[in-house]
């Protein structure tokens, strides 16, 4: 049977008044979002907000040599798109599309009106940013002082807690890249948690196998960035 997509699958817009999202729901527009596809480039004027609700958007950021991080990710718990309810409306940063789904889109004009009007969406939205600002730092801390496996650990737990499988359509480049750390980094790490059986690699595709194994080998960034975000957004985590 086809999957049927809800406004209500984006934990945001699951947590609004039943009112507020009645207003919201006829403006909002279900778009499919493939791997690899820029929601918006470095300085490019957004023209709408995201809120994905099967998909997972990676923040982004190249440098001039072309090195690359990212520095967060959004999924179902989220909105892609701050700049439009902060007021700066462009961003150095890339939102690219790093696991295929779908997201219902939301034009910045409307974003802007219903942040202003309704104080429901105004106090979810800025407690998102402060839980997104958290994740950032994190990911920055994570990124200097834990180690390659920590990090790849951490990372997976992320990715599988956005996520209803718990197999993910993904290359090691793609993670590596996405760490900012070299391939064979990846390769090594991802060979010592396959080998105590706490993930399964083949070729595209890596399955979390043992979520609590996974957990002991992860940093505490992993536990800092969820508890911060079920303290702050309670009826959204």
């Amino acid at each position: 049977m086809p999957t049927v997509h809800s406004p209500a699958h984006n934990h945001l817009l699951a947590a609004l008044p039943a009112e507020d999202l009645g207003r919201l729901s006829g403006q909002l527009e279900l778009v499919p979002l493939a791997l690899g596809d820029a929601l918006y480039e470095p300085g490019q004027r957004l023209a709408h907000a995201y809120f994905p609700i099967s998909a997972i958007v990676s923040l982004y950021y190249v440098t001039l040599s072309g090195a690359a991080s990212e520095m967060a990710g959004v999924g179902p718990e989220g909105i892609v798109g701050l700049p439009l309810y902060m007021g700066g409306n462009t961003t150095p940063s890339s939102a690219i599309v790093r696991t295929a789904g779908h997201a219902f889109r939301l034009d910045r004009r409307l974003l802007a009106a219903e942040f202003l009007r309704a104080e429901a969406m105004q106090r979810l939205l800025l407690r998102y940013t402060q839980a997104l600002i958290t994740q950032i730092c994190q990911t920055i801390a994570c990124n200097r002082h834990h180690s390659v496996e920590q990090q790849l650990a951490r990372w997976l737990l992320w990715t599988v807690d956005r996520l209803p499988a718990q197999d993910m359509t993904m290359t090691q480049d793609l993670v590596a890249n996405l760490l900012g750390v070299r391939r064979e980094s990846i390769t090594e790490a991802a060979g010592r948690l396959q080998q105590v059986g706490f993930i399964r690699y083949r070729r595209g595709h890596i399955d979390v196998l043992d979520r609590i194994g996974l957990q002991t080998r992860a940093c505490e960034c992993y536990a800092v960035v969820r508890n911060e975000m079920t303290r702050l957004l309670p009826q959204a985590a």
